[in-house]
């Protein structure tokens, strides 16, 4: 269409373009789009020329789509989408021609002009539109534009989770983060970022978050928008007051100055506050109370169905560019993923995908490019991920493992009964609904194997949870640091449906001494209430003990808190025959005299001794013994015993 200018000045404030009216019933709506940005409404005026195929733009559209009066510009019908509403603009304003004396100007009133003015018209960011205002002409640019802040929190009934690309998935994710700008569209506070190191910038910042609500509820009242401040780490600036040693008082500064804005005199009632932490039991209990963060969501981490949609989400890329192999199988993948996060899912897949690149780089020349065509994501790079990458939270495998390095060895019937009694114990947790709490001790002389068979116990459980307590990970703690870490593996233990804590040498716990005696009587008295603590309703627990003095325990009360009490005795003839027959290092005329030798001997020195043995006289036998070639020299294993002085 053929550009010309206005008609008139009164219409070139309008932001319209004026066509004939043989013209404008070939744009539905009258929405059209001139050249190729800028969006505009078409009006017919009663005065404007006849002629077709021409479009009258003020100065500053010309501008803006780049051509002058006379030039041929396209004009093509723009149809909006559905819901193509928007809420709220960002202008910079300016004067058509530049003045020297500043002008103070009524924002509100202001505002509620150029809304009347410019109703139902497109805005796009970058666009520039005149306009007069009290006798003077000014410029406003769009900068910004976006969705208002609504009062309706939840907008959407369902989401297409492949479409949002979140791991919001199944009950919550284990991101709040992620979880919140999902459904909000709000700007998301750093609890640190709120900490300045000037006096008194710090609780401005605080009063600056809350300042736009304020001045909004001060103009509308109960009609203003909802304003969402959302918190990450809330725990950095909103801890317990009294608890700083830093004498400035900040910290208590910005819990006073949170607590007046969210709950004082003059409350706001268009905020909606939203914090986020991992240590809840850092923040101020007045921030916890009615009226302030009174709703409290724990973020769990996903099931076997939210892992299983989370994974389809980061591999959905992988599959719709064929990279993705045939033999994936994600819901395996999700069932083997038990305690994983989100986040630690999508490490996973970065994981394999990494395996699959490294097939393609060739070590020799680095500079190969890459065949695309042939990387394909197996699934037994999968499972070398799944060995890469353990979840922070669950069966802690690798301790437990280390508590029975030798594996599962045949001890006799005294040993396998006490297994299956504890198996019996966990199928107890499983299926109880009465006792949530059951635990058990496991007592007997050292190197009896108590270490191994709770080991054994948890690992063949299948539980979610599974945690070893022991004195070898809190190594130069305080007595009130190791009943923090103590209490910390409860609470974790409490998320889970299914837990089994594992306390191992508990006299070691106890920083028991027989000299004395001396014990840490604050660690004793916080085992004790925690083996009496029943779970929150739906979590179950089992805690094992484990204990070489079991005389100790009882004087200060410790047996009587746990369920059963089972004694994991030494082995016997016919027990050390057994673990000799399996080790299969001993010739068949010699393992009855080997194991008579052996009776009554723990089992935990019974393998120390084979060890020693298998050495040989003069060493370097213990390759060819292990691998069955030779056998181990009775005469020579009995001046090994003699030597043992106590066991």
């Amino acid at each position: 269409m053929e550009v010309v200018n206005t008609p008139s000045q009164e219409l070139a404030l309008t932001n319209l373009a004026f066509v004939s009216y043989a013209d404008i019933r070939r744009f539905p709506g009258s929405i059209a789009l001139v050249g190729d940005t800028l969006v505009l409404t078409l009006r017919y005026p009663l005065h404007i020329s006849r002629s077709v195929c021409r479009i009258a733009l003020n100065g500053i559209q010309r501008r803006q789509v780049k051509v002058s009066a006379g030039d041929s510009v396209t004009v093509s019908s723009f149809v909006p989408p559905d819901d193509f509403k928007l809420a709220l603009l960002t202008l910079e304003l300016s004067f058509v021609k530049a003045k020297a004396n500043p002008e103070q100007l009524d924002a509100v009133l202001l505002a509620q002009q150029l809304r009347k003015r410019f109703l139902d018209q497109v805005m796009t960011s970058g666009q520039k539109v005149t306009f007069e205002f009290c006798g003077i002409n000014y410029i406003f640019t769009v900068i910004n534009q976006k969705e208002a802040a609504s009062s309706k929190l939840f907008k959407h009934k369902e989401f297409n989770l492949e479409k949002l690309a979140t791991v919001a998935i199944s009950d919550i994710s284990s991101d709040p983060t992620i979880c919140l700008t999902s459904t909000f569209g709000s700007q998301i506070v750093n609890g640190p970022e709120v900490l300045s190191k000037f006096v008194g910038e710090t609780e401005k910042n605080v009063r600056d978050l809350f300042a736009d609500a304020e001045n909004e509820q001060r103009a509308r009242g109960d009609e203003s928008d909802l304003h969402v401040i959302i918190f990450d780490e809330i725990d950095a600036i909103c801890k317990s007051r009294g608890s700083s040693r830093d004498g400035t008082g900040v910290h208590d500064s910005i819990v006073n100055q949170l607590l007046t804005k969210i709950d004082g005199v003059e409350a706001l009632n268009n905020v909606l506050l939203i914090g986020m932490t991992n240590r809840k039991d850092l923040l101020d209990e007045a921030m916890l109370r009615p009226g302030r963060l009174e709703v409290h969501i724990e973020i769990n981490l996903p099931d076997e169905n939210g892992r299983f949609q989370i994974l389809q989400i980061h591999t959905n890329k992988m599959k719709e560019n064929s990279f993705l192999s045939p033999d994936v199988n994600l819901q395996e993948l999700a069932a083997r993923t038990k305690n994983y996060s989100g986040a630690e899912l999508e490490g996973v897949v970065k994981s394999a995908v990494s395996y699959a690149l490294n097939r393609q780089i060739s070590m020799d020349d680095l500079t190969k490019p890459l065949d695309e065509e042939s990387i394909k994501v197996t699934m037994d790079d999968f499972v070398n991920a799944l060995h890469e990458i353990t979840p922070a939270f669950g069966a802690s495998t690798d301790n437990l493992e280390r508590c029975r390095l030798r594996g599962i060895v045949d001890c006799g019937n005294p040993h396998k009964h006490i297994y299956q009694r504890a198996m019996l114990l966990v199928e107890q947790v499983k299926v109880s609904r009465g006792s949530p709490l059951v635990t058990c001790l496991l007592e007997g002389p050292a190197g009896s194997g108590k270490s191994a068979m709770a080991a054994t116990v948890g690992i063949d459980s299948d539980f979610a949870y599974v945690k070893v307590i022991s004195a070898e990970t809190m190594i130069g703690f305080s007595e009130s640091s190791k009943c923090a870490q103590i209490c910390k593996v409860f609470e974790d233990a409490y998320k889970s449906q299914l837990s089994i804590i594992i306390l191992d040498d508990i006299e070691r716990l106890l920083e028991y001494v027989a000299i004395g005696p001396r014990f840490s009587n604050i660690i004793s008295q916080t085992l004790l209430v925690l083996l009496k603590r029943i779970p929150p309703k739906g979590k179950n627990l089992l805690v094992i003990g484990t204990t070489s003095e079991v005389g100790f325990l009882e004087s200060i009360g410790m047996c009587d808190v746990f369920s059963v009490t089972y004694h994991v005795p030494k082995l016997k003839k016919e027990d050390a025959m057994k673990v000799l027959q399996h080790l299969n290092v001993f010739r068949e005329g010699d393992i009855d005299a080997a194991a008579e030798a052996l009776d009554n001997m723990p089992l935990k020195k019974v393998f120390t001794l084979v060890e020693m043995a298998a050495q040989g006289r003069s060493g370097g036998s213990a390759e060819a013994i292990y691998a069955g070639k030779e056998k181990i020299d009775i005469d020579h294993f009995f001046s090994i015993l003699s030597d043992s002085i106590r066991y």
